[in-house]
């Protein structure tokens, strides 16, 4: 019933804003200049014609085909078409983002029921409908841009994994990148989950066997450590808090105190030895996954970029400043759970219990921070020249305020990273968090470009792993999301503006 309710309700804040922004913006904008003339190159079965302004792979124009094509006989026998390249206009091909994002909403209830069976219904409704309210989500869900699909294949490929159906997730995750390259990253991470989630699912099963066999040992002695075999330095005790997870081990509050007990490297000496005792199960449980990586990294070194088009705009450049940005707009996004007087009172707490290794981890937060915003804060040249988009206006008014602003910016930064690794620790694996900081960094780092819309899968991850599940504290989220999607809907449909040195009408767009 839950995920009814979620598509139902998703539908509803979709299709009427759809009608309207294809009723007052009719034609493509934006970034759409380039993909509607593009997927209407493919109605007219021309394959072959390439934009080299693009920069993604086709996967959408092919979507937009298969969504498009079961309207065509009836709308044909109807006379209200003669071809099917009249069927495909821009707020019909825009349409698809709306089925897509009904389609994301259900997968992200469906993937907190699966991370948190304990979960009530109605707070994961609750969950997946303020998600999807997520204003970069909702937003570019009424542009035909590839945001809203990369998201969506990328949430499936992960509720694929963990159901445990890995050839089918990672053919997913094949056409994830089809969608968007750097999709190869979250690949990656899918794939580490599932691998965690199976080393701690067989501690599970041997710590059941090795129960079986303690009893038996009253009766007949059998029973040994053999079902636990450990390298010379694995300390037992550590094994055996980590045998008691189930097969999602990494999601469950009830893991905090493991996570607190036992180290990283304790943790991935486990994972590594019982992955290498299943070792076969997991070649070819993942290897799909490898395969995938393979050929994704082939088609690089074969292209010479991982863009297919505008490769000079968009070169990797080591942008570590956006890590800094990533972590305040996260925290910002999820304001109730990460600004509470309760979360920061808990960060301090933390840092006392160790005041050493505390000041220790302050001091290189704050020297990394330092040396990103410093050496490696990258002002693209399409952020100092388009006034259409908000981080524009962010950037001069804000960062570039005053030459001590991203310096003052500091702290908050650190805060930011120490509270999401705060929440995220208390429900997650460290090694998961060290894979997840990781993909963030891979995603981010190497774009030169500060666009929001880059944060959305990081975010979307970022929030599906954080246990907080405070009914009033979502709901405030989502009336946070809805005041800000109508001022960001509002600017963009009524307040448009023209350039002097450009023909056409401006908009306001994130």
């Amino acid at each position: 019933m839950g995920r009814v309710t979620v598509a139902l309700i998703v539908s509803l804040c979709t299709i009427p804003i759809s009608l309207m922004v294809n009723r007052i913006v009719p034609e493509p904008y934006m970034d759409e200049v380039f993909h509607v003339p593009q997927a209407q190159q493919y109605c007219r079965g021309d394959f072959r014609t390439w934009d080299p302004m693009i920069t993604t792979p086709p996967a959408l124009y092919y979507l937009s085909l298969v969504h498009i094509a079961p309207f065509f006989p009836g709308m044909w026998y109807l006379k209200v078409v003669s071809s099917f390249s009249e069927l495909c206009s821009a707020a019909t091909l825009r349409s698809i983002n709306c089925v897509l994002a009904v389609i994301c909403g259900v997968l992200v209830y469906e993937i907190l029921t699966q991370l948190r069976p304990s979960l009530d219904e109605r707070k994961a409704t609750l969950q997946a409908v303020v998600l999807s309210l997520f204003p970069l989500h909702w937003f570019f869900t009424f542009l035909y841009y590839t945001d809203v699909a990369s998201l969506t294949m990328v949430l499936a490929m992960y509720l694929a994994c963990l159901k445990r159906r890995y050839r089918f997730s990672a053919l997913l995750g094949a056409f994830s990148i089809f969608l968007r390259q750097t999709n190869v990253v979250w690949v990656l991470l899918v794939a580490c989950t599932g691998a965690i989630n199976l080393a701690f699912s067989q501690n599970s099963k041997d710590n059941k066997q090795l129960d079986n066999g303690t009893s038996a040992n009253k009766f007949d002695g059998l029973a040994d450590n053999k079902s636990f075999p450990m390298g010379p330095n694995l300390r037992k005790r550590n094994l055996a808090s980590c045998s008691s997870a189930s097969s999602h081990p990494m999601s469950k509050a009830s893991m905090s105190q493991s996570n607190q007990s036992s180290g990283l490297i304790d943790e991935v000496q486990t994972i590594i030895l019982r992955l290498w005792l299943s070792k076969w199960e997991v070649f070819m449980s993942f290897s799909p996954f490898l395969l995938v990586v393979v050929a994704f990294v082939s088609f690089v070194c074969w292209n010479g970029s991982i863009v297919l088009g505008a490769k000079e705009a968009h070169a990797v450049s080591p942008h570590f400043a956006q890590m800094m940005y990533f972590a305040l707009f996260s925290v910002l996004a999820m304001a109730p759970f990460h600004t509470s007087f309760s979360q920061m009172a808990f960060v301090c707490q933390s840092f006392w219990k160790n005041k050493r290794l505390a000041l220790l981890q302050v001091l290189i937060a704050f020297t990394a921070g330092f040396f990103s915003v410093h050496f490696f804060s990258i002002a693209h040249p399409y952020l100092l020249a388009d006034n259409r988009h908000y981080t524009f206006y962010i950037w001069r008014k804000v960062i570039r305020a005053h030459w001590l602003m991203k310096y003052l910016l500091l702290p908050l930064y650190v805060y930011s990273w120490f509270s999401i690794f705060n929440i995220l620790g208390k429900a997650q694996k460290k090694i998961w968090i060290l894979a997840f900081f990781l993909a963030c960094a891979g995603v981010l780092i190497p774009a030169p470009l500060v666009e929001f819309r880059y944060y959305t899968i990081p975010f979307f991850f970022l929030v599906l792993h954080t246990p907080a599940s405070d009914g009033r504290s979502w709901l405030l989220i989502g009336l946070l999301y809805i005041v800000v999607n109508v001022f960001t809907m509002t600017m963009f449909l009524f307040r448009p503006f023209r350039w002097s040195h450009e023909p056409g009408t401006q908009r306001f767009i994130w």
